[in-house]
């Protein structure tokens, strides 16, 4: 054994031996490893690391060496938009064909769990469908115990409520106001549209830096913040989720509010992201090309689908995985606008016209990509689409070159002017027939009738426009059934229950009110000089009209008026900026279920009256029960008093000698004035 200098001996002896560290006889070691070296045993690589990153993909082609190369190049297309993939592997097999199942690697399990659920069920072709797994599933797949256990129940969290505004008794609306208290910074206060006065609910200082905006069903309130969007909800309008998109200027719901849309400018041209509303999660973004104008991604009405306008094609994308739809886009050369049905997957476009070539709209059914109706147009100079909101009636204002040729010499076509071309095709009849409604005047505005089946145009000069109105029936052309002539009108504001409709003129502040059901008799007319914005309730009961700071900076405001254009309150607003109603959802009754409610509407007649009635005498309930409070005070007060007179009548007959009084009657007595001089003064007039 080796042996050292011992210095704490001089003897002769320098060197001793070392003590022996080994176990005596009979020792046992009950201490492992993990509790000796648990830190450096925890570091030691094993064969699983980097497993939990690796996805599997099944059901893939099998295909031969010559095509793996566009196969391994489709793949990570559509898996590398996940996150970055560290390494993949295509088992192959004896005649070097790939046996249909391949395994990519990314840098975090995050990515590899995102690519499982975007691409699970993913239709590659009609004949592949992926099956996309993690690795670690097989492990844990593969123990799954013989007897099944319950789970432990957890404790039930109460969440965000964020329809409650629906359930209050008597079906009140309630709306916002913004006003700039500082640069970037906007008071935004929540109302109620009770009566006789409106409630308060809430008031946010610095709420939003610029604007807010309801979602189309009401649930959700969006603010605008350098970093990004918050978007609010529930009973005291709770944060519900934010998206951090720094300078967005645009937000754009889906109809089913699934998704939001957010624009925002950047040096490389406008950055969209579409985000889910109830995750937070970024589900895809595009870079466009220039500034392109907002709202340039259009929802199919069940949110399936979202599709956008790109260069000679329409780009259609499946949600909610956002890849295009049957991964190519729908080639359309030379086209120039488009818009969904507001009821169907069904997209309407039109072309415009080349040499010899005419002009086109098209009606195209989605997912199918089938033309299920066409209509040629010759000298168009534009078009506009405009659905009717059932989806029942498509228009298409079409803008015309009207030509003419000097002789028959001249082969060179001249145009003299434009004229005017409705075309109204209608969607649920057979072959969809097309009508055609010309006006030879300039068009100030059209609008389609939210309810029934009206249209109104307003064509002529602004300060002196004609308004007409026209009817679309089954099988029938549209019939004009009134002409309003001489009006100073420049748009159209519809009852969101039609029947009633506001003819307005936003450069000069007048405003009439029309009812189309009575012989389009003008029920009021009102002035709100600058008005910038008109604003109907979900009921279609009130109207607002908004002079907002960003148009002028003096005599900020807004007028709330009755449908019948009967002023009920005129408010100034110092940087008054938005009056937004809160939207409702469609209600939950069918159309016959409501046709029997308004048959039998006289069965509710007198509860509603009785109610209006006390609204309009101010005896709203909260000042019945003031009232109450107030009588029962005075009559427990009148009652103390009349038990201390009562006590006080022996005293009473004391003073009086025994006299009673209080029986004596009054009626004999009779009344006598007596005048008498006060004070006398003179005053000298010069």
């Amino acid at each position: 054994m080796a042996k050292k200098r011992n210095e704490e001996y001089d003897s002769g002896d320098e060197y001793q031996e070392e003590p022996n560290f080994d176990d005596p006889e009979g020792f046992v070691d009950d201490i492992n490893d993990e509790d000796l070296l648990g830190d450096l045993l925890k570091q030691k690589p094993c064969e699983t690391d980097g497993v939990e990153c690796v996805v599997v993909v099944d059901n893939i082609p099998k295909v031969g060496p010559t095509r793996q190369e566009k196969l391994k190049t489709v793949i990570f297309k559509l898996f590398s938009t996940f996150g970055d993939i560290v390494s993949s592997f295509y088992p192959l097999d004896e005649e070097q064909n790939t046996k249909g199942y391949a395994f990519l690697e990314y840098k975090s399990p995050e990515k590899a769990e995102e690519a499982v659920k975007a691409l699970n069920n993913h239709r590659l072709d009609k004949n592949h469908t992926f099956a996309v797994n993690l690795f670690i599933d097989f492990q844990k797949y593969e123990n799954i115990p013989e007897k099944w256990e319950p789970p432990t129940p957890q404790p039930y969290k109460v969440q965000n409520d964020l329809y409650n505004f629906l359930i209050e008794p008597d079906a009140y609306d309630q709306y916002c106001i913004a006003a700039e208290t500082s640069p970037n910074s906007v008071q935004v206060q929540f109302w109620q549209n009770s009566l006789p006065e409106p409630t308060e609910l809430e008031t946010r200082k610095s709420f939003t830096d610029t604007f807010v905006k309801w979602s189309p069903l009401g649930t959700y309130i969006v603010t605008f913040h350098k970093q990004g969007v918050v978007i609010w909800g529930g009973s005291n309008y709770q944060k519900i989720n934010k998206f951090p998109h720094p300078g967005t200027q645009f937000v754009d719901f889906s109809p089913c509010e699934n998704y939001v849309v957010t624009y925002a400018p950047t040096p490389a041209g406008q950055k969209i992201i579409i985000w889910d509303i109830r995750t937070g999660q970024e589900k895809r973004s595009f870079v466009s090309d220039g500034q392109t104008s907002m709202s340039m991604f259009r929802w199919s009405h069940d949110d399936k689908y979202v599709a956008r306008m790109g260069e000679n094609a329409i780009f259609v994308y499946e949600t909610p995985k956002f890849f295009l739809h049957e991964l190519k886009s729908i080639s359309i050369p030379g086209i120039r606008s488009f818009s969904w049905s507001p009821t169907d997957n069904v997209i309407a476009y039109w072309v415009g016209g080349q040499t010899e070539v005419p002009a086109r709209v098209t009606i195209m059914d989605i997912p199918k990509k089938k033309d299920i109706r066409n209509k040629n147009l010759f000298n168009v100079a534009d078009c506009k689409i405009h659905w009717q909101k059932s989806g029942d009636y498509l228009c298409v204002k079409v803008d015309r070159f009207s030509k003419s040729k000097k002789d028959k010499k001249d082969a060179d076509v001249k145009f003299l002017g434009t004229f005017y071309n409705f075309e109204i095709f209608h969607m649920r009849e057979k072959d969809i027939p097309v009508d055609s409604v010309e006006i030879k005047e300039l068009i100030l505005a059209f609008s389609w009738e939210p309810v029934n089946n009206k249209f109104a145009i307003v064509h002529g000069e602004p300060n002196n426009a004609n308004v007409s109105f026209y009817e679309v029936k089954k099988g029938q052309k549209p019939a004009l059934v009134k002409k309003l002539e001489k009006k100073a009108c420049t748009h159209l504001f519809w009852s969101p229950r039609g029947q009633f409709i506001v003819l307005g003129n936003l450069t000069m502040g007048t405003f009439e009110f029309i009812d189309t059901n009575n012989d389009f008799i003008v029920m009021s007319s009102a002035d709100h000089f600058r008005a910038s914005d008109v604003e109907w309730d979900p009921t279609g009961r009130y109207v607002v009209t908004c002079v907002s700071s960003w148009k002028i900076k003096e005599d900020t405001g807004y007028n709330l008026y009755t449908f019948q254009g009967r002023i009920l309150k005129r408010n100034l607003l110092k940087n008054f900026v938005q009056y937004l109603w809160r939207p409702r959802p469609a209600s939950l009754l069918n159309d016959a279920q409501q046709k029997d409610i308004k048959k039998n509407l006289k069965k509710y007649y007198a509860q509603f009256e009785n109610k209006d009635r006390m609204r309009l005498t101010r005896a709203s309930k909260e000042l019945l029960e003031k009232r109450s409070q107030l009588r029962e005070q005075f009559m427990e007060y009148r009652n103390k008093r009349i038990a201390e007179w009562q006590d006080q009548k022996s005293r009473r007959l004391q003073l009086r000698n025994h006299v009673d009084t209080d029986s004596l009657e009054t009626d004999d007595v009779e009344e006598e004035i007596v005048e008498f001089l006060i004070k006398e003064e003179i005053t000298v007039l010069e």
